[in-house]
C-alpha cells in the first residue's frame, strides 16, 4: 500500500518535487504495469486504440525521466501472454504500435545511451516486430546509462517454467547437480538475470493485483498503486512514486525494533 500523502504534495510544482527526491536512495530497478489505456479512451468516447497511442507518449516521457533521474533499469509490461486472447484487430494494432515505437525511438535510445531488451516468449510476435526488436537490441547493446526492458508475450509463471526447463536441461547434460539448485541458480536462469534486483513495482489505473508480472522478482519489491490511468502517468506521477518509495523502510524480513527482553516477567 502507498504510504505517501499524495494530497499534501499536490501543492508542490514539478520542480519542487524534483528537489525532494533523494538521489542517494533511488530504486535501482523500477517496473511498471501500464494499465488503463482502454478506460482512458472510453472516458473520452474514443476507440480503445486511441488510449494505446496516448499511452506511448507516457512511455517516452517515463523512459526519458528515468534516464535523467538516474534509474538504472526500467521494465515495462507491454503485452502479456493473456493479451493474446484479445480481439485479433486490437492485437494487430498493438503490434503496429510496438513496431512504430521501435522505429521512432531508436535514435533517442542511442542518444540517451539506453540499452533496449525484451523478455517473454517472442516466438508468437509478428516477424516485422521481431526484426525491429533484433535491430534495436543489437544497435543499443553497448549502451550503459540505463536498461529499458519491455515485456512482450510475457507471463511470470511462464518465466519460472522456462527457467526450470533450462536448469533441467543443464542437469541432463551433466552441467548441474541437483544439490546446486537454489534461489541463486534459478535467478540466473530467469529472463531478468542481467538486471538489478527489482526495487519498485508501479501499477496504474487503481487495480491492486500483480497480473502475472515478475512473480519471482516482486518478492521484496515495494509496491506503488495509483489510480492514475497510464496515458496520464507522466513525470510528475513518477516523482510521486519515487517519493513514496523513499518513505518506506525496507527490512527484507528483518525488524527495526529492539530485541525482545529475554525475560518478560514471572507468571503470577
Amino acid at each position: 500500500m502507498s504510504t505517501l500523502d499524495i494530497t499534501a504534495l499536490n501543492q508542490y510544482s514539478n520542480e519542487e518535487l524534483e528537489t525532494r527526491v533523494d538521489h542517494g536512495r533511488l530504486p535501482r530497478h523500477v517496473a511498471v504495469i501500464m494499465d488503463g489505456n482502454g478506460r482512458w479512451a472510453k472516458s473520452r468516447y474514443m476507440p480503445r486504440i486511441a488510449g494505446h497511442y496516448e499511452g506511448m507518449k507516457s512511455v517516452r516521457e517515463i523512459v526519458t525521466a528515468c534516464r535523467e533521474i538516474g534509474i538504472q533499469a526500467l521494465t515495462l509490461y507491454a503485452f502479456s501472454q493473456e493479451n493474446w486472447k484479445r480481439p485479433p484487430e486490437e492485437i494487430g494494432l498493438l503490434m503496429k504500435i510496438m513496431e512504430g515505437y521501435l522505429k521512432s525511438e531508436l535514435d533517442l535510445l542511442l542518444e540517451q545511451e539506453i540499452r533496449f531488451m525484451t523478455i517473454g516468449r517472442p516466438e508468437l510476435l509478428p516477424k516485422p516486430v521481431l526484426r525491429w526488436i533484433d535491430k534495436v537490441e543489437t544497435a543499443t547493446r553497448d549502451c550503459d546509462k540505463m536498461i529499458l526492458t519491455v515485456a512482450l508475450s510475457y507471463g511470470g509463471r511462464g518465466e519460472i517454467v522456462d527457467a526450470m526447463r533450462a536448469i533441467l536441461e543443464d542437469y541432463r547434460q551433466g552441467n548441474v547437480d541437483l544439490h546446486d539448485i537454489d534461489e541463486s541458480l534459478i535467478e540466473q536462469h530467469l529472463y531478468t538475470a542481467a538486471l538489478p534486483e527489482l526495487d519498485l513495482l508501479i501499477r496504474t489505473s487503481g487495480e491492486a493485483r500483480i497480473s502475472n508480472f515478475l512473480l519471482w522478482q516482486v518478492a521484496y519489491a515495494e509496491l506503488h498503486l495509483t489510480k492514475t490511468l497510464w496515458p496520464d502517468f507522466r513525470r510528475r506521477e513518477l516523482l510521486l512514486a519515487l517519493l513514496d518509495y523513499q518513505t518506506r523502510e525496507r527490512r527484507f524480513g528483518r525488524t527495526s525494533q529492539p530485541d525482545f527482553p529475554q525475560t518478560i516477567g514471572k507468571p503470577s
